[in-house]
């Protein structure tokens, strides 16, 4: 059995006095596409959040490739080789697409002409729009390049917060490809609500309710089953 990239165990947070995680254990392994589903304030972006050190844990231990994160600030995460990915489909709007990537390339150490390289090979149609400004792309062009820029030094674990979220079907279909193409070569932890993309992406869901896992489906049985994720939703 492999040993996990990502290994999340009995996690606690807390916003001042209300407890927002329970003791939340999961996993993920190399190459594994992992889900998380649930309603609206269950606590699923706030458990991305944490384990890319945005918000400190109360209690419990995240590791990644069998070394406890303790601590450590979210850029330290993400020199460790996990990237995060909000859900708010923010880029850097007055910039053109290509500086959007040069910035992360900075960052991460990558020459630019490899990072942008590295997104269009990825997702081919965004060549075109690399001189143009950032913020005239469509909601799900900027969630394709937020998902590009964060492959960006070659990282083995992405965090994706609700990546479907708001975008017209045809869109959703362009960003199940994006991620159906990289499926096996790095390994994801992904907050979604799509029970079409979910069915047909997931290795593993795990189910969440009121900021804890509840349920956790691991056959293509029970995540293709009707009803196994929708009562969660």
């Amino acid at each position: 059995m492999k040993s996990p990239i990502l290994s999340v165990e009995s996690v606690d947070l807390a916003y001042g006095k209300a407890q927002v995680l329970h003791g939340v254990s999961l996993s993920v392994e190399p190459g594994e596409m992992v889900f998380i589903a649930g309603r609206n304030g269950a606590g699923k972006t706030t458990l991305l959040r944490t384990i890319a050190g945005f918000l400190p844990r109360a209690a419990g231990t995240v590791r990644y490739e069998g070394k406890d994160l303790g601590t450590v600030r979210p850029e330290s995460v993400a020199r460790s080789g996990i990237r995060y990915v909000a859900q708010d489909k923010r880029v850097f709007g007055k910039l053109t697409v290509r500086e959007n990537i040069e910035i992360a390339a900075h960052v991460s150490g990558e020459r630019v002409q490899e990072a942008v390289d590295r997104i269009v090979a990825t997702y081919p149609p965004m060549e075109k729009f690399l001189d143009g400004s950032a913020g005239s792309l469509s909601g799900g062009q900027r969630q394709i390049l937020l998902i590009g820029r964060a492959l960006v030094g070659s990282p083995k674990l992405l965090l994706v917060d609700e990546p479907t979220e708001g975008l017209a079907a045809g869109t959703i279909e362009d960003i199940f490809r994006l991620l159906d193409g990289m499926k096996g070569r790095l390994s994801f932890l992904i907050v979604e609500q799509n029970l079409p993309v979910i069915a047909r992406l997931a290795d593993r869901v795990y189910l969440m309710k009121e900021g804890k896992i509840d349920r956790e489906l691991a056959t293509r049985e029970e995540i293709e089953a009707p009803d196994s994720v929708e009562r969660y939703l």
